[in-house]
Formats: structure tokens, sequence, C-alpha cells
């Protein structure tokens, strides 16, 4: 576990009134919105937790993440604990991290895509609880991948609630949510960026909440519990047997990671955007090239047909389906597989 010097008076600043003081644990650039619009709103923040390094980038050099670069921007302590199970395999970490944070004597504890489990002993330790910002409206996509999964289903809305947490998967109770609507061209990476300025405003009025004792707690409703699975690497294979506005839709969920992909002449492209086309006849066998010219690439799917619409080829840049084409042309009838 790595720890990062105590942050000078001046950094912490003086509190607000009505402040109060907020361990924050959060890893993603989703996390770190949160973390800012929690500083600027004059909360003190004691304790920052985090994931450690990762490796990452060709050189695979260690990369601190989202959170840990605003805290250090903001003079802010930082724990990155392997783990925090007292009886885990990072014990030593779980003790230490223990120690810092009742140290540190949180009010509350804010979790935004932290990626590690807490532990009772933690849900317990702030007199206020710990509070979740979830990006979707609960219990619809419980776990680890909600705005991918809301995309990919095809919902026509999603969220943000805030949870007080509980020793269940995302099952606490909501003490705010609000709605977003899912455009047609939405990707995740377009949705994030939304629900990040939208947790973070959430996540805000919550504390203002809390501190003047006026939140309200309402249990989830037991009805329409889904979870969010993490993205496997083997669905990021297109599956051309698949319906075709299910491949688009995965191909904007995938967008900007892992990237929805396939095989082609031996290359492994990317595909970023498609288009279903109900107008084309097919009785072709899926992954079967229907057209490869005048700017258009479509293919077979288990049902309809699709264009692909914006590609990318190993060490490129994205590219229209026209330029694809000039660089690696195609043939009507020609078959695309997935990649490995």
């Amino acid at each position: 576990m790595t720890a990062a010097a105590p942050a000078p008076d001046a950094a912490r600043g003086a509190a607000a009134p009505g402040a109060l003081r907020v361990g924050f644990a959060g890893t993603p650039e989703f996390a770190r919105v949160a973390l800012d619009a929690i500083v600027a709103a004059g909360h003190p923040v004691p304790l920052v937790l985090t994931q450690p390094d990762r490796p990452a980038g060709r050189g695979l050099k260690l990369q601190p993440s989202a959170v840990k670069q605003a805290a250090q921007r903001l003079g802010l302590p930082v724990l990155q604990p392997r783990g925090l199970r007292l009886d885990g395999r990072f014990a030593d970490d779980a003790r230490a991290a223990q120690a810092a944070i009742a140290a540190a004597r949180p009010d509350v504890i804010v979790v935004a895509a932290y990626g590690l489990i807490l532990p009772a002993w933690l849900l317990a330790l702030p007199r206020l609880g710990c509070l979740n910002i979830h990006a979707s409206l609960l219990p619809r996509w419980r776990g680890a991948a909600p705005i991918q999964r809301a995309i990919e289903a095809g919902d026509a809305a999603t969220g943000i609630t805030i949870m007080q947490m509980d020793a269940g998967l995302d099952t606490g109770d909501i003490l705010a949510a609000e709605a977003v609507a899912i455009a047609p061209d939405e990707t995740a990476r377009t949705l994030h960026d939304r629900l990040a300025a939208l947790g973070a405003r959430l996540i805000v009025q919550a504390l203002a909440q809390a501190a003047a004792g006026t939140l309200a707690p309402r249990p989830q409703p037991a009805e329409g519990v889904t979870y969010a699975a993490k993205i496997d690497k083997a669905e990021a294979a297109v599956d051309w047997g698949a319906d075709a506005a299910v491949i688009e839709r995965r191909a904007r969920a995938f967008d900007p990671a892992p990237g929805l992909h396939f095989a082609c002449g031996g290359e492994t492209v990317k595909l970023w955007r498609a288009a279903p086309r109900a107008d084309v006849p097919c009785a072709a066998a899926p992954g079967t090239v229907l057209a490869a010219g005048d700017g258009r690439l479509t293919v077979a799917c288990g049902r309809g047909a699709l264009d692909l619409v914006e590609l990318q080829r190993p060490g490129g840049r994205r590219i229209d389906a026209a330029t694809f084409l000039r660089a690696r042309p195609l043939a009507v009838g020609a078959r695309l597989d997935a990649a490995d």
C-alpha cells in the first residue's frame, strides 16, 4: 500500500458552514468528477482511497488513477490498499487502511467506481455511513458495467442513483435518483460523461441533506432487478449471427472500451459505428458482405443486415466505410469472421 504525504492545511482549507468531513473512495474519471465537485462545495476531504497504480500504454509504465491525480493536484492524502479484508490476502494493507481511515475521522465516505468491495468494518466506520454514486436507476443494472449494459439492452433511459451502502451488491436504500434519456446514437463514452456530471451534482446535494439531517432513504423496489455483469473480453468479438440491431448497440456500448471487433483478411478491425438496414433483404449466411462500394459496406447478420459506418484498422485512426474500402477492398460474397 502506498500513501501520499498529509495534505497541507492550506490545501484542506476552512470548512464551509454545514460541511462534512468526507472520505472518498474511487478510481476512474467518473469518480474524479465527483471528487472535484465535493471539494469545490467546501467539504474537507481528509483521505482518498484509490486503486494501486497500474501499468498502461505501450511502455506499460505504472500510471496513477484519475482520482489519484486529482487528489495530488488538490493536496489530499491518498491511500492505495491492495485489499480491505482484514482476513484476506492483503490483510496488512487492510489493517493499515483501517487505522488511517479511523484517524481521518470521516463523517461519511463517498464511493464511486472504486473497484474494491467495502467490508463491514468500513461500512460501519463513518457516523453517516457510506454513500455510493451508481450509474443506473436502481434496482436496474446493479453491478460493474451499468452504462454499457443499458446501451446494449436498448434502454430508453438510465440515470444516477445515490445509495446508502449496505453489505449487498448495490442493494442499499435510495437517497436520490435522477433519470436521463439515452440518445439513439449514444455511446458509452458520451453517456459516461453526462452521468459523471450528474453524479457529481447529486452527491453534493445529498451531502448537503446529510449535513442538515434531511435525507429520506427509501428501499429499492423488489421488482425490476437486473445485473450489469463486467464486460468479458469474448463479448467484444462481433457475433454476426446476432440481430443487426443488437450488434449496432454493442458497438456503441463498447465505445471507447473494449471496442467491438471482427477479423478481415488476417487483421482485427474495430467496429465503432453501424446502422441496421431493415430495407435490405437478406438470405445470406451471417458475416457475408452484401455490398462493398459507393461508400457502403453492408454485412448480413443473423437477422437483418448492417451497414458498417465507422471502422478502425490496427494502428490506424477511425475511418468511414469508403476510406476503409479504398485501403482494403472487399468483394460481395466475401465472409467476415469474429476475431479471437
